[in-house]
């Protein structure tokens, strides 16, 4: 046996172990891909550990239950710090995927300060440079100066499209080639069962009316000011309903919004659901008003369903997604006319739904979990018995 069979005779003996921190398993994009990674990842017969800040959120159902879960007991970031040294130290797992700023720099300062040879992954799920501009300058330099000091310690940096590499790599002051970009795993791959929600209750789901959809966290980024105004627009022409997943801060400023616009009687907010799959089927288009997104889950999510699109093209994913208006709609920010039209314009021709479904499966979990691996355990990606499925 060669020395290199012995190594991996050895692996093969071993379950390696891999870590994910969060900050809570609250409803978000971010927290939705790191659930779909961890679950491939315990499929594949590795250890998973999910460290949170707080064990908090309506996302939990969606991991699966041999997912070690790890509450950090904190409330604020800076808190993380030492709990996290802790746990590198005692635990030692082979490595570390930690996302979303601030949460990524302190995991660099806790691992230098543990001393600890677990290999850490950064990874950012937004366009930082778009989600800034409404931040005051005091932040803005914050968020610049730490990732330009720590993130070249890092071991892998990732980030979820081409354009949020771009974007990230001017922020932290890293050659282009340093970060790497990862389309978000969303299509396939190891799921937890979970009791689905009944969108037959909902008078949006009924009825002859064409039924327009948006997910996301009720949040100033997303611009669902700009989609109410483009739906009041659309509704002067077309019999339409609107229904809105998530919530968030901006749910009272939305509310006095739809008043004032006059169509209460076709806007529901239902809030948070945990599983969005079967209001996708029930949609006749799906729309993203955001100013700003790393790689929109939700688009692909309606791809995968068949249901047509309509995007702004804010930086940086939606482009990306939908190649350049080949598979939906994309319209300026923060512009309710052209928004409205081409909402009126995909309500009404006639769409190549097995093309969407088609595109929506380059972005697997699979394909994801791989090339996370690649990063996060480059000594055991290959290894005989662990790269395979175990479900």
């Amino acid at each position: 046996m060669s020395g290199t069979e012995v190594i991996h005779a050895a692996m093969s003996n071993r379950q390696p172990h891999v870590a994910l921190l969060l900050p809570d398993l609250r409803a978000g994009g971010a927290e939705r891909v790191n659930i779909n990674l961890a679950n491939e990842f315990v499929a594949r017969g590795y250890s998973v550990d999910l460290l949170l800040m707080r064990v908090a959120g309506g996302l939990r159902p969606l991991l699966d239950p041999r997912i070690r879960v790890i509450d950090l007991g904190v409330k604020r970031m800076r808190g993380v710090l030492w709990p996290l040294n802790r746990y590198l130290q005692e635990t030692r797992p082979q490595s570390l995927l930690a996302c979303m700023w601030p949460l990524t720099v302190l995991a660099i300062a806790a691992r230098a300060a543990s001393n600890s040879k677990t290999r850490l992954v950064v990874a950012e799920h937004t366009t930082w440079s778009a989600a800034e501009r409404s931040r005051d300058r005091l932040h803005s330099l914050n968020l610049k100066t730490t990732m330009r000091l720590s993130f070249p310690r890092a071991d892998g940096v990732v980030t979820v499209s081409q354009g949020a590499a771009d974007d990230l790599a001017g922020i932290a002051g890293l050659a282009r080639d340093r970060v790497v970009a990862i389309y978000n795993p969303i299509v396939g791959g190891a799921k937890a069962a979970v009791t689905e929600e009944t969108p037959e209750l909902l008078d949006w789901a009924t009825g002859p009316h064409r039924k327009v959809l948006a997910v996301g966290t009720l949040k100033a980024i997303k611009d669902y000011a700009t989609l109410l105004r483009a739906f009041a627009i659309l509704r002067r022409s077309v019999d339409a309903k609107l229904l809105i997943l998530g919530e968030g801060e901006e749910r009272g400023a939305l509310e006095r919004l739809i008043v004032d616009l006059g169509i209460s009687a076709d806007v529901c907010l239902p809030g948070f659901v945990t599983s969005t799959e079967a209001y996708y089927r029930k949609a006749d288009l799906h729309v993203l008003s955001s100013v700003g997104e790393g790689l929109p889950t939700v688009i692909v999510e309606a791809l995968e369903q068949g249901v047509p699109v309509v995007s702004t093209d804010c930086p940086s994913g939606p482009r990306e997604i939908l190649d350049n208006g080949r598979y939906g709609a994309l319209v300026p920010v923060a512009d309710p006319d052209a928004l409205a039209w081409a909402m009126q314009e995909a309500l009404t021709r006639t769409h190549d739904r097995a093309a969407l479904k088609a595109r929506a499966a380059d972005f697997s979990v699979d394909q994801a979990a791989d090339a996370y691996l690649d990063l996060l355990l480059p000594d055991w990606r290959h290894v005989p018995g662990l790269s395979e499925a175990k479900r």
